[in-house]
């Protein structure tokens, strides 16, 4: 017989024991600092490439930020109904059962948060190399350095590094503005071109556009630790998604002014190519600061977020407790934080080992990214029916063709990371089987 709502208040209403000292300007800062990143600065010239007018070209990064915006609004509803440490964990877990719940939480530790934190590590090394030579090893000691330092930071607490974040989120905004502006008011308007030829796959530049703005949904695993979860968590996703796409229209429009839609075709390094036609030789200094800016600011953003799922794993699965244990005052998921770190780095190695670290990280995490969040949004349609008496402090506008929307969205992306991608994505794969074993046998004990 079901529990009534009323039986089962406790186990919905689960609260992080971790201090709620967020609040929704540092939750909005969180978001900003994971989705603007390396993507903004690497990902143009291929959307370009498939485009065939500059009008497109502005159209689908708009349409990009819709689309942020309307899973944004899905998972405000989630975060304000279910506020908990475990962000997307927690709903899947509510959703569809402890089994798909902890095969998430594996997959994330393990490849989706890993991999994600290795790739942006390794482009932080090869622009850290450049200002700072290590030899041959460089790029792979800076991304390593980094992450060590940044986990560090974080097991002093949370106020600690979310008040870093702010600084970090301040500084990478400031630099992606500093490009927009010198294209739009200093650099020199590219010639008019007579004819502009693309590839004219459109869905595919909407592949590489969603990829720039991915990383939203990381605001999830605040709500455990927001002062007012059912108030702050819709705020900060709405605001900080909306700053986002603000942001990636100004920078774009600086590009195609400057380079025009055939010099963003022929770029592989559109901020550098932009600085240089403007500011000489010594542009190649400045983007490499700008691109470690907006690394290290990803990278604090992300090694917060991962380290919470992990601690809700080891809050709920046994075999696992030791990694739901906190710090001193419970500042900081002191464990998981270690644990994320030591896989990380393991995936640094790796990839110092592969033609291109980055690209195969990119390729090893997203199918099963795509994967979970595609079962995020139709977990909103099961929470909805299954307790139609829980209140639900944000509702999702236009339900339900908003969540359907964002589910059509996520299972065309989970088609196109497997139909783009190589051997990594099958890597990826196999690493998130394997946690199917290891919850069988760790069942008995599961708390």
């Amino acid at each position: 017989m079901r529990l009534s709502f009323r039986a089962r208040d406790k186990t919905w209403q689960e609260a992080s024991i971790l201090r709620k000292t967020i609040t929704v300007v540092q939750a909005s800062a969180v978001l900003i600092g994971v989705v603007v990143g390396t993507g903004i600065l690497r990902t143009p010239p291929v959307v370009a490439a498939n485009v065939s007018s500059e009008t497109e070209y502005l159209g689908v990064w708009l349409l990009g930020g819709v689309v942020t915006l309307i899973g944004a609004l899905c998972y405000a509803e989630l975060g304000s109904a279910f506020p908990h440490v475990g962000g997307e964990y927690h709903y899947l877990r509510e959703a569809y059962g402890p089994a798909l719940g902890f095969l998430f939480a594996w997959g994330r530790m393990t490849v989706m948060q890993s991999g994600s934190i290795a790739a942006v590590a390794y482009v932080y090394g090869d622009y850290a190399t450049y200002l700072i030579p290590a030899g041959a090893s460089g790029p792979a000691l800076h991304a390593a350095s980094a992450i060590i330092a940044l986990s560090v930071l974080q097991l002093r607490g949370t106020e600690l590094s979310s008040g870093a974040q702010l600084v970090l989120t301040i500084a990478t905004v400031a630099a992606v503005l500093l490009v927009a502006v010198i294209g739009l008011v200093a650099g020199p308007p590219a010639p008019p071109a007579a004819s502009s030829v693309g590839g004219g796959a459109v869905g595919l530049a909407m592949v590489f556009v969603l990829l720039t703005y991915g990383g939203w949904s990381e605001t999830a695993y605040l709500s455990g630790e927001t002062r007012d979860a059912t108030r702050d968590i819709p705020r900060a996703l709405v605001l900080g998604t909306t700053v986002v796409t603000i942001l990636y229209l100004f920078a774009n429009l600086s590009f195609v002014r400057v380079l025009g839609l055939e010099g963003l075709r022929q770029s592989n390094a559109v901020a550098a190519d932009l600085v240089q036609l403007v500011a000489g030789d010594a542009a190649a200094m400045v983007v490499a600061g700008i691109v470690c800016i907006t690394c290290l600011s990803t990278l604090n953003a992300t090694i917060f977020t991962g380290a919470r799922s992990i601690f809700a794993l080891g809050r709920s699965f046994a075999p696992f407790a030791v990694l739901g244990e906190q710090g001193a005052g419970g500042r900081s998921p002191r464990n998981a934080i270690v644990v994320q770190a030591t896989i990380t780095i393991g995936l640094v190695v790796f990839g110092a080992l592969a033609r291109d670290g980055f690209q195969s990280m990119v390729e090893y995490t997203a199918p099963v990214f795509w994967t979970f969040l595609l079962l995020v949004g139709i977990a909103l349609f099961v929470l909805r029916c299954r307790d139609p008496e829980r209140p639900i402090p944000f509702r999702t506008p236009l339900y339900p063709l908003t969540p359907l929307l964002f589910c059509a969205t996520s299972a065309y992306l989970l088609h196109a990371s497997l139909a783009y991608t190589g051997a990594g994505a099958l890597l990826g794969l196999g690493f998130l089987a394997a946690g199917i074993p290891i919850y069988v046998l760790g069942r008995p004990q599961r708390s």
